[in-house]
């Protein structure tokens, strides 16, 4: 993944826009009954976490991707997004 790329996946504050999807009724209440309990406020943020790890994994395994797998990995050993952004600073600035 290019630089440009990376930074704007760490941007939390990225554009969102709406979507309609039909699921089944028995998985939201799960998602539900899930999400306070791995910390999300509700299942829609727990929905798009559960999809960005999918697409992050599909994009890694399609693209080869060595950067995109050092961020979660990173992430996944509790490195904050301000020391990522930091580290990905220094490095555009080379």
């Amino acid at each position: 993944m290019k630089i440009e790329a990376l930074k704007k996946r760490l941007d939390k504050n990225r554009p969102m826009t709406t979507i309609t999807m039909r699921m089944p009724e028995d998985v939201i209440e799960d998602l539900k009954r899930v999400a306070p309990l791995l910390g999300f406020s509700g299942y829609q943020p727990l929905a798009r976490a559960y999809i960005g790890q999918g697409l992050r994994a599909d994009l890694e395994r399609l693209e080869g991707d060595t950067v995109s797998a050092l961020i979660a990995s990173l992430k996944r050993h509790g490195v904050s997004d301000e020391i990522l952004q930091e580290a990905l600073g220094e490095v555009t600035q080379q």
